[in-house]
């Protein structure tokens, strides 16, 4: 494959994987790769990572692609020569991989891991195919269990607990993430010789944090989610906040009109008018909580819990087949973790358990309906599938037309809409229905909306 190949291949395995690089980025790379030793692989990273990586976010995405289209040549990898690893006992392995922790180079390290992946990596799958995994590789060498070896060699006496015990065990934890990363990466690369770049590129990196599927999401990913609810909240409330558009006037300011026609013999050539009072904007979310859309509810309701930093007034309802008012929950000062916890088990959202959106829409409008005004902004967050019972349409058109505005979030793609028991189409004729399956298209709901 040639240099050009790798280029292009590169790049469109980055866009693939989310990272956002224009035609000009990809142009940009390309020249500089006219101003680099092609030899010196990390220069070659580092200026395709200038050009073409715009948050740290996305940059353990890059480094995964870049090692799997650039990956680095055998000759590159120096390895010490005072044990035979392809011969060698694992005590002696193990005891070799403990050095290379507290003194090893990156080169090493690197050696030692393609080395472990040729031994102890694969798996014969059938006569002429074989898989390669990491996990036989740490299993067998077990790096996390060397520490205390390695601090009772350094220490050799000292006191536990001090400045030396810490600094080693600094040291040694920062290998051994290294040498998990190492095998990972030659497993990888061993992967894609066998299978082609593309197909393993495709599965290698998860998207970026802001294009992480809602409905997909892992305990682990909502709990970096929660890092990016506050600024949505405040750009939330700043565009819901209904301004003044430029050149509007408000009432007559009689007193400073009559100031200066003083001016003009009394004539009021100059007319004056006080600043229009701005609108406290106000919040009515209406959310379906049932088991389907768990993540995005869960992340959603974070939401809510920053949104009612935000507004002067926030109203938050959450349902399943019956609706129950869920504010309480998330009063200024509360754990958010607790206010979900206790959302769970005290909220009374559920009758016989099945999602029905027209009960919940006639519950709300007889228990709740004096909760929207002209003053409300109505957020409704959920999947519009409602397992073939009554839409509630008319319910629906009376609360939107009651509100400032209306606003529909759904987690699904487009193209699922109108599929099954789902009625997003007609719900979407009557409040306008936005796909937003991740934090980049919430992003782009509140960039928009006016």
């Amino acid at each position: 494959m040639s240099l050009v190949d790798r280029h292009i291949g590169f790049v469109h395995a980055l866009r693939d994987a989310g990272l956002p690089v224009s035609l000009a980025e990809g142009l940009d790379a390309a020249r500089a790769l006219q101003v680099i030793d092609l030899v010196e692989r990390e220069s070659l990273r580092e200026a395709y990572a200038a050009t073409l990586v715009k948050k740290p976010a996305n940059r353990p995405g890059f480094d995964v692609l870049f090692d799997l289209w650039f990956p680095p040549t055998t000759s590159g990898l120096r390895q010490r020569e005072d044990v035979d690893l392809d011969q060698a006992p694992v005590p002696e392995l193990r005891e070799h991989l403990a050095g290379l922790l507290m003194d090893g180079t990156e080169s090493e390290l690197r050696a030692f891991a393609r080395a472990m992946v040729g031994r102890f990596g694969r798996q014969e799958a059938r006569p002429g195919r074989q898989n390669w995994f990491s996990y036989s590789v740490l299993r067998a060498l077990s790096p996390e269990t060397l520490m205390a070896g390695i601090l009772r060699e350094v220490l050799a006496g000292q006191e536990r607990g001090g400045l030396a015990e810490k600094t080693a065990r600094q040291r040694v934890n920062s290998g051994i993430r290294r040498f998990e990363e190492a095998v990972s990466a030659d497993v990888r690369r061993r992967i894609a010789e066998d299978s082609g770049i593309e197909k393993i590129a495709r599965s290698a990196v998860r998207p970026p944090l802001d294009q992480l599927d809602f409905l997909r999401v892992t305990k682990a990913d909502l709990a970096r989610l929660r890092r990016e609810v506050h600024p949505l909240a405040r750009r939330l409330a700043a565009r819901l906040t209904i301004k003044h558009r430029k050149g509007r006037r408000g009432r007559l300011d009689f007193r400073r009109t009559v100031r200066a026609s003083l001016q003009s013999g009394g004539v009021p050539m100059d007319t004056h008018f006080k600043p229009p009072r701005p609108h406290k904007p106000e919040l009515v979310i209406l959310c379906d909580t049932s088991d389907s859309v768990s993540s995005f509810a869960h992340f959603t309701l974070l939401l809510t819990y920053a949104l009612r930093e935000q507004f002067t007034k926030v109203r938050a309802f959450g349902f399943v087949d019956t609706v129950d008012e869920i504010t309480r929950f998330f009063q200024p000062g509360a754990d958010v973790l607790d206010a979900m916890s206790r959302l769970a088990t005290e909220a009374d959202m559920v009758r016989f358990g099945r999602t029905n959106y027209g009960h919940a829409l006639e519950t709300f409008a007889e228990r709740y309906g004096d909760a929207i005004g002209p003053k409300s902004s109505l957020l409704i967050l959920g999947d519009a599938r409602s397992n073939y019972q009554p839409p509630a349409l008319e319910v629906l058109k009376s609360l939107a037309g009651k509100a400032r505005h209306a606003y529909w979030l759904n987690p699904e793609p487009r193209r699922q809409w109108d599929t099954g028991d789902s009625i997003a189409t007609d719900y979407g004729t009557v409040v306008p229905m936005h796909e937003c399956r991740n934090v980049a298209q919430l992003t782009a709901f509140i960039e928009d909306i006016a």
